[in-house]
């Protein structure tokens, strides 16, 4: 039981990155907004959280701007694909590569050439009391750090705006059916900005999750594919905020298997190791496509003065 515990713990965790990526994700295509920047804000999101951390002592604050600056890129997304109607897969590419040299020249300049690689603290846990004391499951929901606590409940306050308000049925609607929703009095072209802008804000989040949880410091390589499985999970959880929960326990449970079978000193390759997370993505992206429904008007842009859309 306390190896389960152990790793039940460890997939909560895991999940945290692939979670608020992927909620990111859906915020901006329940609105017709797809981006495929994820793993390139993510990694700047990591950079920017890791260095104001370093210099600041403050986790919260590297968190805040890691968010801000992601936002910064949502916007940049939402404003060039919704006022200028530019392609979005080519503004998103194009963002992707902008933030991913951002992130490593931001390091050399701020750190440098270093003898040793500078490390930063990482979130403390905070158990919740009397709950973090229920056997098994308080351990393994209850004693983690401030974000594992805000991803989850922002997916349910996510499930229930979008599903239980007037406010998040017209978010829905904009990526529908935009003309329908204009028609109706929907302010379109905001609904795209804030929803983009919040959701590169949850992938820089998501980012700077991964130096101040996991490692302490940054490296070029430590977003490690998340942002592109994202996508995945996005497409896999049906854009909803509760299947994408479950996809993204999954996933993590996928990464943690893998990497406490390479400690375990197996006779198994670490390359193959490695491709675990990504076969049992495709092979339930396989299933999972012939059931997911994605928003309508996913990836084009909409034009008032169009009659097609």
């Amino acid at each position: 039981m306390t190896e389960f515990t152990s790793l039940a713990q460890l997939t909560v965790v895991a999940m945290v990155p692939f979670l608020l990526a992927s909620l990111g994700t859906m915020l901006g295509g329940l609105t017709g907004v797809f981006s495929v920047s994820q793993e390139g804000v993510m990694l700047l999101g990591a950079s920017v959280g890791f260095l104001i951390s370093f210099a600041t002592d403050s986790s919260t604050l590297g968190i805040l701007l890691a968010a801000g600056v992601g936002a910064v890129f949502g916007f940049a997304l939402g404003w060039a694909t919704t006022v200028l109607r530019l392609d979005q897969f080519v503004v998103g590419l194009a963002l992707f590569f902008a933030a991913t040299g951002l992130a490593g020249l931001l390091y050399r300049v701020v750190i440098g050439q270093t003898a040793t690689t500078p490390r930063t603290d990482t979130l403390p846990r905070l158990e919740i009391p009397l709950l973090s004391e229920i056997p098994v499951l308080g351990r393994v929901f209850f004693s983690h750090n401030a974000l594992v606590y805000f991803a989850g409940l922002l997916a349910v306050g996510l499930y229930f705006f979008l599903y239980r308000t007037r406010a998040g049925l017209d978010l829905r609607s904009v990526g529908e059916n935009p003309r329908a929703a204009d028609s109706l009095g929907i302010a379109v072209v905001r609904t795209r900005l804030w929803t983009t802008t919040a959701g590169g804000a949850l992938m820089g989040m998501a980012g700077a999750f991964l130096p101040l949880v996991y490692t302490g410091t940054f490296t070029e390589g430590i977003v490690g594919g998340r942002g592109w499985l994202a996508i995945a999970l996005t497409f896999f959880g049906g854009w909803r905020p509760q299947f994408i929960v479950a996809g993204a326990l999954f996933f993590a449970a996928m990464d943690v298997i893998a990497l406490r079978t390479e400690i375990a000193g197996t006779d198994i390759p670490g390359q193959v190791l490695l491709v675990i997370p990504y076969v049992a993505t495709l092979i339930v992206m396989i299933f999972a496509f012939r059931w997911a429904r994605v928003p309508q008007f996913l990836g084009r842009n909409y034009d008032r003065e169009s009659r097609t859309g």
